[in-house]
């Protein structure tokens, strides 16, 4: 508690940490909510991590108005770069827009609350485990939720498959129709150059329990990163079928599937 104070005084400045309170959350007495998010955490990993957004990934978003203000949303994002650079940059860019900024939640693999620290880290910035129940829960307090439904296969793939969709879970289109949630698809362009994986040495992985070892430099690369927020996709929470909830899930996958073509196609640099 002390060493945190005395972070947000050191980092925190006066606008950050008034823009921050802006936002509404519901935590409290002592700061927290029920699954661990943390208002001053999220203030010191902001400034921490401003630097890197505005001038290492140099990030330029489009669409970004298109993510309601209010209310349950589902942001459902292609998943690349061995570690989740992508869903940190989805969250920044939520958090700092000049109008109605939200503070995401994002659903991590469970991998990640093993790691000591790590995982109350990222539950004190606003990550919550990858579970439908989590969701659910989160959906229903009127939460703007971050979704990687090609879960490790999108994250871990090897360079040679660099911006092609992995499979898609299902699970988000049975959470959107239940909640009344919109789905906004983005298209994230960037992380795949900032990690870029030759392979993943998978008996190595088996061994330590891990979801994949890549072969891949010791470093991130500042690749520009571009955050593509598309139209939202609305769901009606009617009798659908299986094959019906298979169907809907790929119109989301190709709403990203066209927002990643559109974006490459408009790209001019990998680093500029």
């Amino acid at each position: 508690m002390r060493t945190r104070t005395w972070l947000k005084r050191q980092l925190v400045s006066k606008e950050l940490d008034k823009q921050f309170d802006a936002i509404e959350k519901p935590v409290g007495s002592m700061g927290y909510d029920p699954w661990g998010f943390n208002r001053d955490t999220n203030k010191i990993a902001a400034a921490i991590f401003s630097p890197l957004f505005r001038r290492y990934f140099r990030v330029e978003t489009t669409g970004i108005e298109r993510v309601p203000a209010t209310g349950p949303v589902l942001l459902v994002a292609n998943h690349s770069g061995q570690l989740p650079i992508d869903g940190v940059l989805i969250g920044f860019s939520m958090a700092t827009r000049q109008v109605n900024p939200r503070l995401p939640r994002a659903m991590v693999e469970r991998f990640f609350g093993t790691v000591p620290f790590l995982g109350n880290l990222l539950n004190q910035m606003g990550g919550v485990l990858g579970d439908p129940v989590n969701c659910a829960s989160m959906l229903d307090q009127g939460e703007a939720v971050i979704v990687f439904p090609e879960g490790v296969r999108g994250s871990g793939k090897p360079w040679g498959k660099r911006y092609q969709l992995q499979h898609f879970g299902e699970g988000f289109v049975h959470l959107a129709m239940k909640y009344k949630a919109p789905i906004i698809p983005i298209g994230v362009i960037g992380c795949e150059e900032t990690i870029p994986s030759l392979t993943s040495l998978r008996p190595l992985a088996k061994l330590l329990g891990l979801p994949y070892v890549p072969v891949c430099l010791p470093a991130v690369l500042p690749a520009k990163v571009h955050i593509h927020y598309g139209e939202p996709i609305v769901f009606a929470d009617d009798d659908a079928d299986e094959s019906e909830i298979g169907a809907r899930a790929r119109i989301v996958k190709n709403a990203i599937d066209s927002l990643l073509r559109e974006g490459l196609t408009a790209r001019k640099s990998i680093f500029f």
